[in-house]
């Protein structure tokens, strides 16, 4: 009996806990995928010491904890950096105990990869095997280079069509910029904000209509959870419920739909690279390289704080047969010799 009496205390704890850091991150407007994420790690490092209170969890806990992600469970580079930051945030600002540097636990290093890209061609097959809001999202990330999540997160506001630009807000970094609306994705954005907009009207009319507003908009301005400016530009099929306001509302489409149909496409296209709907955003980059784009405004238009990030694309880019010519060309005819016999 008081084993068990101690294991509540600790899953008792642990959930105070727990609840603490998304009260604090939800105050700081960390992003819902970030405040996901920290929880999640934090879940799983108070259930891996699952013999101790939260409390009593002191620099070693955390150094074994990322020790063991990566020697059993290998994790990537960026998968245990995630974990390391949730785990400093946890200790600074839930148990007020920042963590001293971690002895033998250094931020791992993310090895240089190079991104995929699809040519013009590639592009254009794809987009062909899409259909409805898919395609619509698929241009907007390959003709504005805008991330998966940046684009279902645009709201009817931030689409400035007499500017021709998409403005991004709370980006990666929790930074604004501003991008290119090409005329050609004005014409097919307006068309289809003219539908959403009548599927908001009907929301309306049946009691619904609500969004979500980001941090405290929604106590400051009470009517812009139904005002069309701050409707999604890509709103979700489905109308749900919020469990803490009772509001009828509609959220984005969810990345997943996105993602499997870009596979899909992709596959119907025939295209044999793994390609994903963040392989538009490369394509995007890269395409502006060769079209003789300045690469400082490419790292504006990206978002990118380091221009090392940027120059990433300028690996990737064709230059054309005559740019390298390999030692092989002409090879094969001299060692052919006379008559263009291959020599015994």
């Amino acid at each position: 009996m008081p084993d068990a009496t101690a294991s509540h205390l600790r899953v008792h704890v642990g959930d105070v806990a727990l609840k603490r850091m998304e009260r604090v991150l939800r105050v700081q407007y960390y992003s819902a995928r970030t405040l996901e994420a920290y929880l999640g790690w934090v879940r799983r490092f108070l259930h891996f010491h699952r013999s101790r209170d939260a409390r009593s969890l002191g620099p070693e806990a955390a150094q074994s904890f990322l020790s063991m992600l990566a020697e059993r469970r290998r994790v990537s580079a960026s998968t245990q950096n995630q974990a390391r930051s949730a785990l400093l945030f946890f200790y600074r600002h839930v148990l007020a105990r920042p963590l001293p540097p971690l002895e033998g636990v250094t931020p791992a290093s993310r090895p240089r990869r190079i991104p995929v890209v699809l040519s013009r061609d590639e592009v254009a097959r794809v987009l062909r095997h899409l259909a409805g809001a898919k395609q619509l999202i698929a241009m907007v990330l390959y003709g504005s280079g805008l991330r998966l999540m940046e684009a279902l997160s645009l709201r009817v506001k931030d689409v400035d069509f007499a500017r021709a630009q998409l403005v991004v807000r709370g980006g990666k970094g929790d930074k604004d910029r501003i991008m290119v609306l090409p005329a050609v994705l004005a014409t097919r954005l307006g068309e289809h904000l003219a539908r959403v907009k009548r599927l908001h009207d009907r929301d309306l009319a049946e009691g619904a209509g609500n969004v979500a507003l980001p941090g405290a908009f929604a106590r400051k301005s009470p009517g812009a959870v139904r005002a069309w400016e701050w409707q999604w530009v890509f709103p979700a099929t489905t109308i749900y419920r919020d469990a803490e306001t009772g509001e009828r509302r509609r959220h984005h489409l969810h990345e997943t739909a996105v993602q499997r149909g870009m596979r899909e496409a992709e596959l119907r296209a025939g295209i044999a690279k793994h390609a994903t709907a963040h392989t538009l955003r490369h394509s995007f980059a890269t395409h502006l390289l060769e079209q003789g784009s300045d690469i400082r405004t490419i790292q504006e238009l990206l978002g990118h704080s380091d221009l090392e990030t940027t120059m990433i694309y300028t690996h990737v880019l064709q230059r054309g047969a005559d740019a390298v010519r390999s030692p092989l060309e002409g090879l094969v005819e001299l060692a052919a010799g006379p008559g263009g016999a291959s020599p015994e």
